[in-house]
């Protein structure tokens, strides 16, 4: 069976139990990373290796889930380069081993494929902050990435070996390492399918979680808000461009004298910002696998399409509302334009 990884970070003697379980139900490798827990936890650690056998990675001072993973995933491909995948679970028993051995046989049907094991926030027993918090989460992948995962923080977690090495080279050293890491994969053309596991969220086990809801959650959103931020950037950049090019344009053209000087400026502009425009969405903003030709086809398509609904529905909104036209027009693009981040990442690149 393929090795399991599980950080702890100051885990209590229930790891020890649930190791015992893992080995018992046939995983050979199991390793666990001590996220600098310090000595008061040293003897849950030693006791790991000592009974279970399995394999203590240890961190110094506490450095973080998306390290300690790296760290683990690195252990096992430079120890044994020709592993098919790994697990990843968590330290603190949300994870049940049936849960946990569903998911490998998942894998084992397609192993070209990252398996998630998947909770279900709808249930009565989950917390309304966390309900509220997966859900919010859920719609922005869904809109930024373009990634429909019902459960985008779950750690149990199937990785191929072929996106083993890739998530060497993921940012992030927390929490926020794992939603980068579905980002990559989104990215890398991984294949994601879900696995509905069991939901925990029991009192009565005096469950610690060492996420932070106010620090980890702004790491997380922070990798969302930058992927906006650079469409925003190419948009914003594109139209200084186009502005910049018609005045430029527009000042050569008249002097040919032609009656026509400003169409020609306007759309000799509009060619070049809208060719900047897709260059950048193509290469930085969506990093797309496309092949250009094919995203430049679609990207002048969506355009034109964008063009024809903006005035036709700022004309509707002139004629009914009888409100100022540029007033409708900026509320009318506004909108477009997030719509339009939808339509690109899905469609044109």
């Amino acid at each position: 069976m393929i090795p399991i990884l599980i950080p702890a970070y100051e885990p209590d003697e229930q790891l020890i139990i649930y190791c015992r379980e893992l080995s018992d139900s046939g995983f050979e490798k199991i390793i666990v990373i001590d996220d600098g827990s310090g000595q008061r936890y040293r003897h849950i650690f030693n006791e790991l290796e000592r009974s279970v056998k399995c394999i203590v990675l240890r961190h110094a001072v506490n450095l973080g889930k998306g390290r300690a993973l790296k760290d683990a995933i690195n252990h096992l491909l430079t120890t044994d380069p020709g592993v098919s995948g790994c697990v990843t679970a968590d330290s603190d028993g949300q994870h049940m081993v049936r849960d946990v051995l569903e998911c490998v046989d998942r894998f084992e049907e397609s192993p070209d494929k990252m398996i998630l094991g998947v909770r279900d926030f709808d249930l009565d027993l989950v917390p309304a902050k966390s309900k509220f918090g997966n859900k919010v989460t859920r719609y922005i992948c869904r809109y930024l990435v373009g990634l429909d995962i019902s459960d985008t923080q779950t750690g149990l977690r199937v990785l191929p070996r072929s996106f083993m090495e890739k998530c060497l080279c993921i940012p992030g050293e927390r929490f926020e390492y794992e939603t980068n890491m579905l980002i990559e994969s989104y990215d890398s053309l991984i294949p994601i399918e879900e696995v509905p596991i069991e939901t925990v969220y029991d009192s009565k086990t005096d469950h610690v979680t060492h996420f932070d809801p106010i620090k980890d959650s702004i790491r997380i959103y922070k990798i969302f808000g930058a992927i906006f931020l650079n469409y925003i950037f190419s948009s914003f950049s594109a139209s200084v461009i186009d502005l910049i090019a018609f005045t430029i344009l527009c000042g050569a053209f008249k002097n040919t004298g032609s009656v026509y000087y400003i169409l020609l400026a306007t759309c000799v502009a509009r060619v070049l910002s809208a060719t900047y425009n897709f260059m950048v969405n193509y290469y930085i903003v969506f990093k797309s696998k496309e092949v250009r030709s094919k995203s430049a086809m679609r990207y002048v398509m969506l355009a034109i399409a964008q063009m024809l609904l903006s005035a036709a529905l700022v004309t509707a909104g002139v004629h009914l509302f009888e409100i100022n036209e540029t007033i409708v027009k900026m509320v009318i693009d506004g909108i477009l334009f997030f719509v339009s981040y939808s339509v690109q990442k899905r469609f044109v690149y």
